[in-house]
């Protein structure tokens, strides 16, 4: 019942409807033996999500994203009760019509502390990022050879050179100026970056927008999510989102931070992943988290990415 969704046009025109997403959510969740159960759809995030009842997420993944539907049912199958701080459980996932994939998962409670950030308390947002720190060693811990079937790069030396190439095109289709754009090939040239690192499974978007927390008090970590973009790879990758969307340049916040993950990255290496990142930004993080004195990437670096 759901349309075959290949091109960005079809996905504009299809995922945001949900008198076109709904009856394909409905009938899958029957075929499911849920039939029945109230649908709720989530209004952030890439994807189609909805809550089935309270207890049960059905996320859906239409052909231009199905591999990523699989991909994210292994790395959950994969963590599953490994981590700290708890990820959702696969109860099912397969393919639907035309193409489409779901995972049927079981719901996290809690409350996404990204909206809330900027009003909590230092000492619960220094226990908060204390738990990230912790989540974070152990995900890379993780032997990630299981899901090297499902997730790349692979090379990631390739990646690497594939993603220096295309830094100045990406940063100029973001509107980034001119000033900026001419430094970003010598800088990446300056910063060495393993081609062969020991290779930890990333998640790649660490920012509060995917964890769920309880706010209170003693605040603690709820949930981890959203693990479809993941990847296997150096893990200084994973610190880029860590710095602009966790900690958000407060360096010492990073520091407590990286004293619980058990290691710390020069900030030109995180700047450089920074540039490299699949979905980077620039234009982006500059308005989120605006400049130093001194407009240059190593001043970036260490205004973003320095500890204390």
């Amino acid at each position: 019942m759901l349309p075959l969704v290949e091109t960005d046009e079809q996905w504009d025109a299809v995922v945001p409807d949900e008198t076109l997403m709904r009856p394909g959510a409905e009938d899958l969740c029957a075929r499911l033996g849920l039939a029945g159960a109230p649908l709720t759809r989530f209004a952030a995030g890439s994807q189609p999500v909805y809550a089935v009842g309270d207890e049960l997420v059905l996320k859906l993944f239409p052909a231009a994203a199905a591999e990523d539907g699989l991909a994210e049912a292994r790395v959950l199958g994969h963590l599953q009760g490994r981590l700290p701080v708890p990820t959702p459980r696969v109860r099912d996932f397969g393919t639907y019509e035309n193409g489409w994939r779901y995972v049927l998962m079981s719901r996290l409670h809690g409350e996404n502390p990204a909206g809330v950030w900027r009003k909590l308390p230092r000492d619960r947002r220094e226990r908060l990022v204390t738990e990230v720190g912790e989540a974070l060693a152990v995900l890379h811990s993780l032997d990630p050879a299981p899901l090297a079937d499902v997730l790349g790069p692979g090379d990631w030396g390739g990646f690497v050179d594939r993603r220096a190439a295309e830094a100045v095109g990406q940063q100029r289709g973001h509107e980034l100026p001119e000033a900026w754009l001419e430094q970003i090939p010598g800088f990446l040239a300056s910063v060495p970056l393993p081609r062969d690192p020991r290779p930890s499974l990333l998640h790649t978007e660490v920012m509060w927008q995917h964890f769920l927390a309880d706010l209170s008090d003693e605040p603690r970590l709820t949930g981890f999510f959203d693990f479809e973009p993941a990847m296997i790879g150096h893990r200084a990758y994973d610190f880029v989102g860590v710095g602009l969307f966790v900690t958000r340049g407060d360096p010492a916040l990073l520091a407590r931070l990286g004293r619980a993950y058990g290691h710390s990255f020069e900030p030109a290496v995180l700047m450089a992943y920074t540039l490299l990142h699949v979905y980077s930004n620039l234009p982006w993080y500059i308005r989120e988290l605006g400049v130093p004195a001194e407009e240059s990437l190593p001043a970036l670096a260490q205004a973003w990415f320095g500890t204390v």
